[in-house]
Formats: C-alpha cells, sequence, structure tokens
C-alpha cells in the first residue's frame, strides 16, 4: 500500500467523509487514493475556495472535511482559509504536499517552510517522517480540530512519502475517534458559579447573547428553553442567528444598540467579547455591566471586561442547570426594561419596513431584499451572505428561523467565502437535506472574490442560487454615463470604491454552465427567484441592479469601534 492509499484509508477510518482541493504535484495520487476508499472529492478552482467549502462542511456536518493543496503556493493560498477556520471555531484539515525529504533546503520544486507557516493560522501542525505514522497523525489532527474549541489543523505530506509503499499488515490500528456532537466531550460549571448565575440574572436590566450552541450537542435545545423559561431578552451575533428562532416574542434585535447599552447584567452564551460586541465597554455598554459567561474555553474570560461569574463548560449542559436553578424565576414581559426594548425595536423595524416598502428604481438594499425575505419565510434555506452592506442589511432582512441556516463573513470579517461555502452547502443538502434549498446573497465585490466556483458548482450539478446585488463597486459605484464620461487615465481618475458598472455577472453564469437573470425591479426579482429555484441541476445567477449610493439605515454608533488617538 502507497502513501496515498494509507493516507486516505486512515482519513476514512476517522470519519472524513468530503474532501476539497485543487490538485497537482504531489498529490494528486492522493485525491484518487481519497475516491478510492469512499471519501468524496470535489475539485475546486481555488485553493481558498476549496479550504473555505471543507470548513463549511466541517460546521454543518459537525465533523471534520479535508482541503487538499498542492506545495508551495498551493499551501500559501490556503492560509488566509485556515485563519478563518480557526478564528471562527470551525474545524478543517488541510493536507499539504511538499518537496522530498532528501531534497530540503536545496531549492527543491516549489520548496517552502509549509509547516512554519501553517503554524501562525493553525491549532496544531505535523510532518509524518514514516508511513507508520501516517494513521497517527490523521487521529490527532481529527482530535484537536474538533475537541475544545474547533480550529484548522494541517497535515505535511513530502511528496516521497506519498508514493512510497509498505505491506499493509504492517499499518498500525489507531483508535478511532467519534467526532461530531455525539463525541464531544463535555464539561459543565461548578454548582456554586451555576448559583451565582441565577442569582445575576436576576438584575433589573438583564439580557442575553447567544451565539455559540453549534458545537455543543444540546446546546440549540437548551438555548431555547433557557430563553423561554427564563423570560430574558436577547439578541445573536451573527454565528448564533437561528439557534433560536429571530421570531421568538422575547427577541429584540432591532433594539440592538439600545439593549447593549442600557443592560445592567449581560449573559454571554458562547459570545466573545471582541469586536462584534464592541469589547463590552463604553458607550456602547455600561461601564459597570455585569457578565455572566458560558464558555468552553477559559482563556475566553476576564476579556475587555471582568467577567462576574465564569462558567467554563459545555452550553447545553451549563444551561441545563441554569434553567433547573431558575425553575422558579421568570422574567415578567411588564418589567419597564422590556417594554422599552420592544418599543426601541418596533421604531426601529417601522423604519426598515419604510424602506423596504419603496420599490422605486433603481432598488435601495431593503426594497431588493423584501421579495427574498419573503421567499425564506415560507422555504427552508441555507443563506450564504457576504458583502458590506449586503450583509449587514441581510441580517437584518433574513430572519434565521433554524441553527446552521446562516453562513457569513464570520468573526474575521472575511470576504472571499460565499461560493465555497455555498459548494460545501449544496453538496450537505444534496447528502443529508434533500428539501433544504441554497440561496447565496452577495455584493458585486464579494462575489468577484470567488465567481469562478460557479463552474465548480455547474460541474457538480448542484443546484445553488446566487442573487448579486450590484451597486457597482465597494460600498458605492459609479454609473455607466458617469464612468463614460471620465476623460484621462483611469487609475489616476477612477474612484478608489468604482467597479464595472452594471456588470453582467448573470451572463458570466451563463456562460460557466449555469442560468443567468438580469433584473432591476421588486416584480423581476420574484418572478427570477422563482425560475432559479425550480433549476435543480446546476447554478443560477440573479444579477440584480440596485442604486449606486443605496445605504444601510441610519445606525446610533458606527460598525466598527475606533481608537480615539
Amino acid at each position: 500500500m502507497d502513501g496515498a492509499s494509507v493516507l486516505a484509508k486512515s482519513l476514512k477510518e476517522q470519519h472524513v467523509e468530503y474532501m476539497f482541493g485543487v490538485v497537482g504535484f504531489p498529490i494528486i495520487e492522493v485525491g484518487m487514493a481519497a475516491q478510492a476508499h469512499g471519501i468524496k472529492y470535489v475539485g475546486c478552482r481555488n485553493e481558498q475556495a476549496a479550504c473555505y467549502a471543507a470548513q463549511a462542511m466541517g460546521y454543518l456536518t459537525k465533523k471534520p472535511a479535508v482541503c487538499l493543496v498542492v506545495s508551495g503556493p498551493g499551501l500559501l493560498h490556503a492560509v488566509g482559509g485556515l485563519a478563518n477556520a480557526t478564528v471562527n471555531c470551525w474545524p478543517v484539515i488541510c493536507i499539504g504536499g511538499s518537496s522530498d525529504v532528501d531534497q530540503e533546503n536545496r531549492g527543491a520544486f516549489q520548496e517552502w517552510p509549509q509547516t512554519e507557516s501553517a503554524r501562525l493560522c493553525c491549532k496544531h501542525v505535523s510532518r509524518p517522517t514514516t508511513l507508520q505514522a501516517i494513521p497517527l497523525h490523521v487521529e490527532k489532527a481529527v482530535r484537536e480540530c474538533m475537541y475544545g474549541r474547533p480550529g484548522a489543523v494541517y497535515i505535511d505530506m513530502p511528496g516521497n512519502l506519498v508514493l512510497s509503499t509498505m505491506e499493509e499488515d504492517q499499518i498500525p490500528s489507531i483508535y478511532r475517534l467519534f467526532v461530531g456532537a455525539e463525541g464531544a466531550v463535555t464539561t459543565t460549571g461548578l454548582s456554586s458559579t451555576i448559583v451565582d448565575s441565577a442569582q445575576s440574572c436576576g438584575y433589573h436590566q438583564t439580557s442575553a447573547e447567544t451565539p455559540g450552541a453549534a458545537w455543543s450537542e444540546r446546546g440549540s435545545t437548551m438555548v431555547q428553553q433557557f430563553l423561554t423559561s427564563s423570560g430574558l431578552p436577547w439578541l445573536a451575533t451573527p454565528g448564533g442567528k437561528g439557534v433560536c428562532t429571530d421570531s421568538h416574542p422575547r427577541s429584540v434585535a432591532p433594539a440592538r444598540s439600545f439593549a447593549l447599552r442600557e443592560s445592567d447584567c449581560i449573559v454571554l452564551i458562547g459570545a466573545r467579547l471582541n469586536w462584534m460586541l464592541h469589547f463590552g465597554l463604553p458607550p456602547r455598554f455600561k461601564s459597570n455591566v455585569k457578565v455572566v459567561q458560558i464558555d468552553i474555553s477559559p482563556e475566553e474570560f476576564h476579556q475587555n471586561v471582568q467577567t462576574t461569574v465564569p462558567l467554563l463548560g459545555d452550553i447545553g449542559e451549563t444551561l441545563s442547570l441554569m434553567i433547573s436553578e431558575m425553575s422558579d424565576w421568570k422574567y415578567s414581559e411588564k418589567e419597564k426594561w422590556m417594554i422599552d426594548l420592544l418599543a426601541n425595536a418596533n421604531k426601529n423595524r417601522a423604519v426598515v419596513e419604510e424602506m423596504a416598502a419603496n420599490y422605486s428604481t433603481p432598488l435601495n438594499y431593503y426594497a431588493a431584499y423584501t421579495p427574498i425575505r419573503d421567499f425564506l419565510a415560507k422555504n427552508d434555506v441555507i443563506v450564504v451572505n457576504e458583502g458590506a452592506n449586503t450583509m449587514d442589511i441581510g441580517r437584518t432582512m433574513m430572519p434565521s428561523l433554524l441553527p446552521r441556516r446562516r453562513l457569513d463573513a464570520g468573526t474575521f470579517g472575511t470576504m472571499g467565502v460565499g461560493q465555497g461555502y455555498a459548494l460545501a452547502a449544496a453538496l450537505f443538502c444534496r447528502d443529508y437535506s434533500p428539501t433544504t434549498k441554497v440561496l447565496v446573497v452577495q455584493g458585486d465585490s464579494a462575489f468577484g472574490f470567488s465567481g469562478m466556483e460557479i463552474e465548480t458548482i455547474a460541474r457538480y450539478k448542484l443546484p445553488v442560487v446566487t442573487v448579486v446585488l450590484n451597486n457597482s463597486g465597494i460600498y458605492r459605484g459609479m454609473l455607466p454615463e458617469d464612468m463614460k464620461a471620465v476623460d484621462g487615465d483611469p487609475t489616476l481618475l477612477y474612484p478608489v470604491l468604482s467597479l464595472s458598472p452594471e456588470c453582467r455577472y448573470d451572463e458570466l453564469c451563463r456562460a460557466l454552465g449555469g442560468d443567468g437573470y438580469f433584473v432591476k425591479n421588486v416584480p423581476e426579482v420574484e418572478q427570477a427567484l422563482s425560475k432559479a429555484f425550480h433549476k435543480t441541476d446546476g447554478p443560477s445567477l440573479i444579477n440584480v441592479i440596485i442604486s449606486t449610493d443605496s445605504e444601510r439605515k441610519a445606525q446610533a454608533h458606527p460598525w466598527l469601534t475606533r481608537s480615539k488617538m
């Protein structure tokens, strides 16, 4: 048995089901061996997209998938994806070919210090030096990327090891891990701290932040029970949307700024007090806010703000104890805090609805989203949402009703994830949830990062509908007549935010084997959505022309907290 087969067999024994990659020397045989051992291989057009697809599949299936890349530049192209996975806490195993061992330090083909490059963005990096060691390295890679806080791992495969051979009976047998929720190692907070947390929830103005139940076996269920039984007002960060439905009566997402600013106590359920929650600091939070925090990683406690009650453990198990401790307590809907929150939410919701009802052309973002929102309300859909305003507004305009139904730029704010995520989502739906549809809503700038993966989606006959909200630029663009009127060197005169006005991305999709629609008003968006979702054997792209200067609703604070220096 050669090294490629030993590697593929070891991956299969550890329950790896999917591999995404861009093959070439020296790992072509690894892709072939993976297929021979029953691992589904998807050939992508770019290593970044392959890595994004693999980590999205890990998130959706709760077990790692593999990103397979060539040596040198191939691995370096995937590094951005590995960093995204680790920051997002999504599992992925990257396997990179590398120079033959006896050619190291001699200027070999695509020679590069790959383990050093990967180490900065991975939880674990290893390099087997014998065939007998490969099963052990694979087992440890799976364990490292899944246990504790999930993330990326890297296995470096020297080219000579791929083709070396040994007798199959000499390959050591390695313990098979149980990965996913059923194999999770769970812990719970100490009983004394559970009591403290229950008492803290009794503060006059308490709210809950709920983004992080994805890796807990009972996480989503217990979050829903906790929010219902406690009656606390709550909101989700992007990673937690759908853990509890946005239609929940105590969801105060439209009043986000008000809820954060006025809370006396917050319960962080897997959330991190990083930039997404403005570090927990004034003016976005009270200076004396109390923090009850549930996390599986103790290093996350006391980050930026002192944690009043740290609860180290599995979200589901810890919330189960909190529910028991708080069984005779419920936050009253008649509390002034609750009344004020709902009033603020309704006020902000009315502003959004007024903008959504404005169907004048060119469309604004909110009007363009209206038929999409209506479609999502009637169908089970995995949504991939990417862009600047496109994504921020999408979080408001596309309610999440179920867990693991929304993928976006995440904690790392990564642009370029869109079509890679969609590729993984479509395969997941094909194999695990055939009635679930896949919808990508991207800005035109975001689409440009990964647009060629439309060909990959077409090649594998996967039904993915992409809506490009096309404002002809990054944040804002130029009208066609304004760009034509520019007289002089475009490198000096075109605005740095501008892209080609009203670019025909729909024609690109058609050229790559899919269907394309060019639309400019709400009825046309509705008709195109209906037609696109009837296609079951490949991609469709709806190119929606919107106003070049369409913006978000006015915000109480800037989206990003900046230093005052």
